[in-house]
């Protein structure tokens, strides 16, 4: 059954490289392009089959590396070797200045600014720590595929059969779960998954959340790479 749902990747393909890269504990000058291939083309094909609209950057990136890959593969002579450039340089390069700029400006929106998400960072802050001192990170659309593949991988046969009296609409879950983070500090997102655990339910959960996150209406955070994924209001209500 196909989802006719679409909504805009608000990361750029080269975020999703970068994730790849801090996920394998790759280095950035020196990277296995056999391994990111594959591993960026199985996100895209996951992107794909929900219905997201890529924007044409990321088949361009996926060319670009497909490309890189057929050259590396291609055996040369020593004396060649050593007169062609290497070809990662440019798309290292590309990673570099844009990882550059991203954290500039990650730096300076995190800088508390009078009137804009002071309450709101604190309330997150306090609650996803917990008293503990291990390190909270707000993480994105590729962490939140990412956990979303392993739900359907762990979820096995239990999410195969489709409920056809159901009926879902994707502005009707963008409100169950606005209305479930208002009436509760924290949501994870097993949480927000589990009382939808047929195919279509746990996809259009998974919609709703990325568009929340897209209108900067809530956030979502990770204390471990493994760990919890605990959703906020971007912005507390007052009362």
């Amino acid at each position: 059954m196909a989802y006719q749902i679409k909504l805009d990747v608000f990361e750029g393909p080269l975020d999703l490289l970068l994730y790849l890269i801090r996920k394998h504990e790759i280095d950035i000058y020196d990277i296995p392009i056999s391994l990111i291939t594959s591993q960026y083309m199985a996100y895209i094909e996951e992107m794909k089959s929900l219905n997201l609209d890529l924007a044409g950057e990321y088949l361009l990136i996926a060319a670009t590396l497909l490309h890189i890959k057929s050259r590396m593969l291609i055996p040369a002579h020593e004396e060649e070797e050593a007169e062609e450039e290497d070809p990662r340089a440019e798309l290292v390069k590309q990673l570099v200045e844009y990882r550059t700029f991203k954290e500039a400006a990650l730096n300076l929106g995190a800088v508390k600014l009078l009137g804009r998400d002071v309450f709101a960072r604190n309330m997150v802050d306090e609650a996803c720590s917990g008293g503990s001192d291990r390190p909270i990170r707000e993480i994105g659309i590729f962490d939140l595929v990412e956990a979303f593949r392993n739900v359907l991988a762990f979820a096995g046969e239990d999410i195969e059969m489709e409920v056809d009296l159901e009926k879902f609409s994707l502005s009707q879950r963008i409100n169950e779960i606005m209305e479930e983070l208002n009436q509760r500090k924290a949501v994870t997102f097993e949480e927000l998954l589990g009382t939808k655990r047929n195919r279509k339910g746990i996809i259009y959960t998974f919609l709703a959340l990325l568009e929340l996150m897209k209108l900067r209406m809530a956030r979502a955070f990770q204390a471990d790479s493994y760990g919890p994924i605990r959703i906020f209001l971007a912005v507390e209500e007052e009362k």
